[in-house]
């Protein structure tokens, strides 16, 4: 068949413009990355991939553990500290977001971590360039200061100058905004998607399954929770006496209306009134008092092909199949098997790692003083330490 006659999918992420603040939405409402964010946080199994995404992004921290340890900020950050939040903003987003403060001679004195999901792009100029970088605390426009909300307007969105070292630029920045007081300073905004383009998160192509996870999810709550669990129906002629009361007196088996009834289903209903009974009272003289089991019906069942499948493609959206294979029984669980595990993934999530890293370096590259006289950016990947390495890494560093 042609392409031509294929139907067409919908655009995965559609960016309009919007005129009042002069930026690109970051997709039609503008609330993209919120949406993303509360799909992969109500997904069970994406929210469990995406922070293995995040860890292993992370590794243990940046090999030069004197850099790591220095302090960028007046908050106290370190950089270990800033490097945490933007392994997490490129494992939610695909992105992440620095902003720099300069001193009068244009070098780089702080450093400070802006969420991701904050940031909006200027339009871009004719020349095909953008300008400044737009930060809002909450473009749903919920937040609150003193208890009023922050509108999504000029007066509360900041417009920042795009990150760009080059002393002359900066100077020229400076001028403009009327003097190193009122310079904003600049951020260095990056996607992997390209330059200056919104990107998608890596679990984008499985959102459909994502919300399917999150349904399967919900039925396996009712279903415990809600479902008709009770072991069945005692049927009795009404007057019946029903066992002894407090005083030592038959009870009277009395009669339960259908009102009655149908208010209090709720009490036959999940897994705290498990094996309950219900009591049924009815007129026929002839009738004898007799117990019906009930059995409820499960729907854990029902979903048991559509939830494997699901599984096992968020699992490859984040490209842990191996891990998905560990976790199914498909392959033997040994040391071997997560060692190996565990240095595939190390290369999966490689790119991401040198993206964070270079940004660290172009930022540093411009410092006002020097703090890595080891010019060693990279990141220590994740290792799996078993109880032999332990014992053996033990009698290594014991001299005896």
């Amino acid at each position: 068949m042609n392409i031509n006659n294929v139907r067409r999918s919908p655009e995965r992420l559609t960016n309009v413009y919007w005129s009042t603040l002069n930026i690109q939405a970051y997709g039609r409402d503008n609330l993209y990355p919120y949406r993303m964010l509360n799909l992969i946080l109500n997904s069970p199994t994406g929210g469990s991939c995406c922070e293995r995404y995040q860890t292993f992004i992370e590794g243990n921290g940046l090999n030069d553990t004197e850099f790591s340890e220095y302090i960028v900020n007046r908050a106290g950050d370190t950089v270990d500290d800033i490097y945490s939040l933007l392994a997490k903003d490129m494992a939610l987003y695909h992105g992440f977001a620095l902003h720099v403060n300069y001193n009068l001679a244009c070098e780089i004195v702080e450093l400070n971590h802006i969420p991701f999901q904050d940031c909006r792009l200027e339009e871009e100029t004719e020349g095909g360039q953008v300008i400044y970088i737009n930060v809002h605390p909450d473009w749903t426009g919920h937040k609150t200061r003193k208890g009023n909300k922050i509108l999504v307007d000029k007066k509360h969105v900041d417009k920042i100058y795009v990150f760009n070292p080059i002393k002359e630029v900066v100077l020229s920045q400076i001028v403009a905004s009327g003097g190193i007081d009122k310079y904003k300073g600049q951020i260095l905004w990056f996607s992997m998607d390209g330059r200056f383009e919104y990107p998608k998160p890596i679990y984008d192509k499985a959102v459909t399954n994502l919300s399917t996870d999150e349904g399967l999810d919900n039925v396996k709550y009712r279903n415990t929770r809600n479902n008709f669990l009770m072991s069945g129906m005692l049927m009795r002629r009404k007057g019946t006496a029903m066992g002894l009361d407090d005083d030592g007196n038959e009870r009277d088996g009395g009669s339960v209306s259908d009102d009655d009834f149908s208010k209090n289903l709720d009490i036959f209903q999940g897994d705290v009134n498990a094996c309950s009974i219900i009591d049924i009272t009815y007129q026929a003289e002839e009738d004898k008092p007799q117990f019906v089991p009930f059995e409820a019906t499960n729907f854990d069942s029902k979903f048991d092909s559509t939830e494997k499948s699901t599984t096992e493609r968020i699992y490859s959206a984040f490209g842990q199949e191996v891990f998905y294979l560990i976790r199914s029984g498909k392959t033997g669980w040994s040391g071997t098997v997560i060692a190996e595990a565990y240095e595939y993934y190390n290369s999966y999530v490689a790119k991401e790692r040198r993206a964070i890293s270079r940004a660290i370096k172009r930022i540093f590259d411009h410092w006002f003083e020097v703090v890595n006289r080891s010019e060693d950016y990279t990141v220590q990947p994740l290792v799996y330490v078993t109880n032999e390495s332990n014992k053996s890494d033990g009698a290594h560093n014991n001299p005896e």
